[in-house]
This record gives C-alpha cells, structure tokens and sequence, in this order.
C-alpha cells in the first residue's frame, strides 16, 4: 500500500533529480517539475494518484505567486514605463487575444474554451525571459525594456482574465450579467480594499513587527495572503485575485522586501508542487496521437506572436533589430498560461483533447524559449540589416576612443564597480577604455566627461576595436563567470601577453576561471570579510601597522599576483613598509624568436635554480600553460616570472641570452 510518506519521497527524489538536471542546462526549474508531474501522473507511470493531496496543496501556489506578483508591483515603475507597458504591452495582449480568439471560433471552437486557450496563449514568461535578460546584462538596453514593459502588462493582464473564466461557465443568456456582476464585485472590493486596505495593513504588520518574532510574522504574512484569497474566492472571485490585491497593498509599506523574503520559500514549493500538477494533466499517449496538431499549434501560435509583436515595435518607432529581439523574446509561452488551463480545466471549459494539445504545445514552446533567445543575436546579425550599421557605428565610435590610448585599462562594464574603478585608475594617471551595454548609462556617463562606449566586451571585434593589442590589462567588473570565459578565452586568442583580471562574488568558479587564464580573481566576498576584520580589529585596539600586516599576508595567500609585484620607476624600498624592502617582485618576459629557451625544457634553462620561479606561460590561441619542469617553450611565448630585482635580470638573461 502506497502511503503518504511514499508519494512524498517519490516526488521529492524526481523534482530533485529533474530540477537538478534542467538547470545543468540552463533551463528553468519550472520545466524540470512539469516533467515529473508527466513522469509520475497517472497517464505515464501511475506512481502518483490524480487526486493526491500533494498536487491539490500545489494550488496554494499559485496564490502565493500571485501574492508575489503583487509585491513587486509598483506603481512609480508602471508610470515610469506606462509607453511600452500600457502602449505597446496593451497592444500586444489584445491584438494577439483577439486574433486568436478569431482563428478558434473560426473553427468551430466553443468560444468559452476560445477565450481559455486565446487568454494562456497570448502571455508570455516572465521568468525566463528576465532571468536570460539578467545573465546576458540586457535588461537595460532598448530591447530589454520593451520586453519587460510587455511582460510587466501581461502579468496584469492575468488578474481580468482570472476574473473573466468563473463567469463563463453561466449560459450564454446569462453571460452578459455574469460578467457585469462579476466585474462591478471585483471593482467593489478593489475600492474597499485600496481604500482601507492600506491603512488596517500597515497597523496590523506594524503590531506583528513590535513583537520582534520572525515566527509571529512568517504567519502574519500567510493570513493576509490567504484571507484576501479567500474573500474574493468567497465573492464569487477567483483565490489568485485577492492574492494579488494584498501584494500590492503590502507593496506600498515599508514591510514590502521582508513579507517577500518570509513567503519566497513557501511560493517556491508549493509553485513547483503545482507544476507537477500540470504536467500530471499531460497524457503522453494523447500527445503522440495528437502530434500533428501539437506541432502545428507551436508553429502556428509562435508565427502569430513573432509576426505581432515585430509589427508593433517597429510601429511603436523601433528598428528592425530591437523589434526581433522583442519578438523573439515574447513569442513563446509562459507560466501564467498553465495558471489559466488550470482553471479552465477545474471549471470544465476546455475538452481533455484541446487541454492536452494546449498543454504539450505550451511546453514545448517553453523548453525552446531559452535556446531561440540566446541564439537570438546570431538570429539578429543575419536578419537584419540595421544590426551591422549599428555596431559598424559603435565600433568606429570605439576605435576612434581608444586609438590615441595606449598601455591603458579595458574596463569591461561599467556599473558600480566599473566606475569606481575607472575613477581609481584615472587618479593613478592610467588611461581607461570602459565598455557597456546599457545605453542610457553610457550616454549619461560620456556626456559627464567619462570615457566610456557601448559595446559588447563578449565580442573580439569589440575588444580589438578597443586596442587590445596596446592594452595593459583587460579587467571584467560585472559578476557573470560565462561572460568572464568568453572575454578570457578572446583576449588569450588574440594577445596572450594582457593579464585578465576577473571580479567574482565569490570563491565558487575560482579555479575555472584561473585555469581559462585568468591572470587574478577577485571575490566580493573575501574582499569584504577582510574590511569587516580590519575595522574589528582597530576598534578593538589593535595597532594599525599589524592590520596592514594581516590584510597584506591573507591577500598574498589568496592572491598569486599579490605575492610580488611589477616594479616601475617610482619604486622605492621605503614604500613597502618596514621589513619588506625584498619583498618579491614579478616580471613579464616575452621570448622572442631565437631566444635561447626557445625549444627546450623550462626545466633545462635553470631559472629556478638561482631563485626565480615561473608564475605563468601565456601562449596565443591556448589557456595559460601550467609551468612545468618538462614544458617546451615557444617563440613569443610571455612567462611571468617571480624573484628578487637582482635574480630576475640575471633569468631574464638565461632565457633570452647572453647569461
């Protein structure tokens, strides 16, 4: 007998190994519980009953992610952005609900289950689409903020539509009263709630916050969500509604961010516990037997949207190049349209053959998203003309920036850190080349005398346009490990010899990013631990010539590079501090064709011998080269080498000759 307990485990064990497993591929979680719902349900292997109690607490996920939705809500972010939310989000969501409801009741589709499948259809993932937006440092560019504008309407969208589905199910005699009671219940309580709303939820969170119990408000949080779900469910309403009407009342108080990090961890298990109820909806026999259809639903429906939301940017004043992007983006499916076949199918609005095509369609649809979107600018270049004028204009803006400059900095990004380094560097008297892509930032910033351009420090064209080959250091400031590769991995390629210096959150890709060449890493976190320590310690009195010592000591353990240092002409003993005028220094030494190492053994050449040890080997079109006793050195190979000022003239003599 299968008991509670085993259902449980059983989903455990499968949502850990499938959500493990997507997100090894860079898909989301949400796809990775569909397929367990799928795999366990009781159309494939029957381990999990229709009616467990585990998928039917899966519905309070959905109110949690609308309670969610509602605390990000903001009302200055809508009015900042109302053009491309209300102008073309508004546009987007009703040209693409009407041509499909058009399309459906054309063949012969109940126009109740036309207006299910026409409402699920037209909305798109805002999850996965900002997520990607995120990784690739495009939320900011002209694409990214129509993209997001769209998704952030699309998601209020869903509250109408939540409103619209409970009175379909009356006759059609008595639609019209269904959905004009509904909609004056709906803007009754949307008056009540907006007028004392606020006021009883800042006073009520305001007592539960005086008790200074993190238990006490983890349940304060859980009432307010769950009983304004209740009340418009009790409405006549649906539960996702009122959800979505505490968030945004709690989104005005000063409790926002914290209510939000207490239901997180409740949204994300019960929305996954959800998912796996969709995908037990999925009957994998009657999707093989359907496939036509599902694949001609996919195709037709991603066509639409394409088609749409192109034209619309592109009249909304857009290029041809920032349209595909949009569209691209917002042509597949998203996570609120399973909220909407779920209620469709709980109210019986939609035939187990339509339901199945929607859902496998939708799936589909969703597990191709990420991939279309990351080879969306391969997809851009080849399409569209406007493409290669603007980056040919970008990079002649960037050649022309940086071909006065010479040994200076590529500082790659230019946020936070970016600019707080770009300013260092410029008091230090070193010239800086800064690349971004958020053109807002950059126009600001080069009108306030900054020198930085648009580009993409991804890219080798970008990067050469920017001199890397007179470059001295090329510096990656955003925290992206796979944007870090490719730069690393480019400027290897091209000029071997430039160190990379990479900046990280933490110690989590350390030895991945050195072993691709990174010349040092740079983890937030360490750097902020050994603030935090320094400051403790001269509170607590401790001498301030002893913390110097220490932080330098945990940075020479932590940092290779940190262990010597390139000397220059202003070098002095004294600067030091006491003790460690011989302190170890490091050199570059690039072997040119006819050196006397070139060809043999660096363990023949006796470097190591007189004191020198061999920190790196740079070689062109390869990761920097472990330095050992049997490698064999090349012409225009770069070796860092290590020692005393003394020591190292005398290596550098052994290498090159004459020593």
């Amino acid at each position: 007998m299968v008991t509670g307990l085993d259902l449980v485990l059983a989903l455990l064990v499968a949502s850990v190994a499938a959500v493990a497993l997507f997100r090894r591929f860079g898909l989301p979680a949400m796809l990775g519980y569909l397929t367990v719902g799928v795999l366990l349900g009781p159309h494939a292997l029957h381990l999990v009953p229709e009616d467990a109690a585990a998928v039917t607490l899966g519905d309070f996920g959905v109110v949690f992610l609308m309670f969610s939705v509602g605390l990000e809500f903001s009302l200055a972010e809508l009015m900042a952005m109302r053009r491309t939310v209300f102008g073309l989000g508004s546009a987007q969501m009703i040209s693409t609900f009407g041509l499909l409801m058009v399309v459906m009741v054309g063949c012969g589709m109940a126009w109740p289950a036309a207006v299910t499948l026409a409402g699920a259809f037209a909305l798109s993932s805002t999850a996965i689409v900002s997520r990607l937006l995120t990784e690739r440092l495009e939320l900011r560019a002209a694409h990214g903020q129509r993209i997001m504008g769209v998704a952030l309407f699309q998601d209020l969208a869903v509250v109408p539509l939540l409103i619209v589905l409970p009175a379909l199910t009356e006759s059609a005699s008595r639609l019209g009263v269904a959905l004009g009671w509904a909609a004056l219940k709906a803007l009754v309580l949307l008056a009540l709630l907006l007028r004392l709303g606020r006021l009883v939820l800042v006073r009520w969170f305001a007592l539960a916050a005086r008790q200074k119990s993190s238990e006490l408000f983890v349940l304060n949080a859980l009432l307010v969500s769950l009983l304004l779900a209740w009340a418009t469910a009790r409405a006549g309403l649906s539960l996702a509604l009122g959800a979505f009407l505490a968030g945004a009342l709690i989104s005005e108080t000063e409790y926002r961010y914290q209510v939000a990090d207490y239901i997180k961890p409740f949204r994300d298990v019960l929305l996954g516990l959800f998912f796996i109820g969709i995908g037990m909806l999925l009957d994998v026999g009657v999707v093989v037997r359907e496939a036509p259809w599902v694949l001609l639903v996919l195709l037709g429906l991603t066509g639409v949207k394409l088609g749409l939301v192109y034209g619309l940017t592109r009249l909304f004043g857009d290029n041809d190049s920032v349209s595909l992007r949009t569209a691209l983006a917002l042509a597949f499916c998203g996570e609120f349209g399973f909220v909407l076949l779920a209620q469709g199918e709980a109210l019986h609005l939609l035939a187990q053959p339509q339901l199945q095509i929607a859902l496998a369609a939708m799936l589909l649809s969703m597990l191709v998203s990420p991939f279309v979107m990351q080879a969306s600018d391969r997809i851009v270049l080849h399409l569209c003309a406007s493409e290669w004028t603007i980056r040919a204009l970008a990079l002649h803006e960037l050649s022309t920036r940086a071909l006065a400059a010479d040994q200076h900095v590529i500082v790659c990004g230019f946020g936070r850190s970016g600019q707080s380094l770009a300013r260092f560097l410029e008091g230090a008297q070193i010239a800086v080349v800064a690349l971004d892509l958020d053109s807002q930032r950059v126009r600001a910033a080069a009108a306030g005398g900054e020198s930085v351009v648009f580009g993409d420090a991804t890219r080798r064209e970008v990067l050469i346009a920017a001199g890397l080959h007179r470059a001295a250091a090329v510096i990656v400031t955003f925290a992206s490990t796979s944007q870090a590769l490719v730069i690393i991995s480019h400027v290897r390629e091209l000029e071997p010899r430039v160190p990379v210096i990479v900046r990280t959150y933490d110690d989590a890709d350390l030895e991945r990013l050195r072993a691709a060449g990174a010349a040092e890493v740079v983890p937030e976190v360490l750097e902020g631990a050994l603030m935090l320590s320094s400051q403790a310690m001269l509170e607590l009195g401790v001498p301030l010539a002893e913390v110097l010592r220490g932080i330098r000591r945990a940075r020479a353990e932590r940092y290779r590079l940190m262990r010597g240092f390139y000397a220059g002409r202003d070098d002095r003993v004294g600067d030091l501090g006491e003790g460690e005028g011989d302190t170890l220094r490091l050199q570059s030494v690039l072997l040119t064709p006819g050196a006397r190492a070139c060809g043999r053994a660096l363990g023949e050449i006796g470097v190591r011998e007189i004191g020198v040890e061999v920190r790196a080997v740079r070689r062109a079109g390869t990761h920097d080269l472990q330095a050992e006793a049997d490698l064999v050195l090349a012409p225009n190979d770069v070796l860092v080498l290590q020692g005393a000022p003394a020591t190292l003239a005398r290596a550098e003599m052994l290498l090159l000759g004459g020593g």
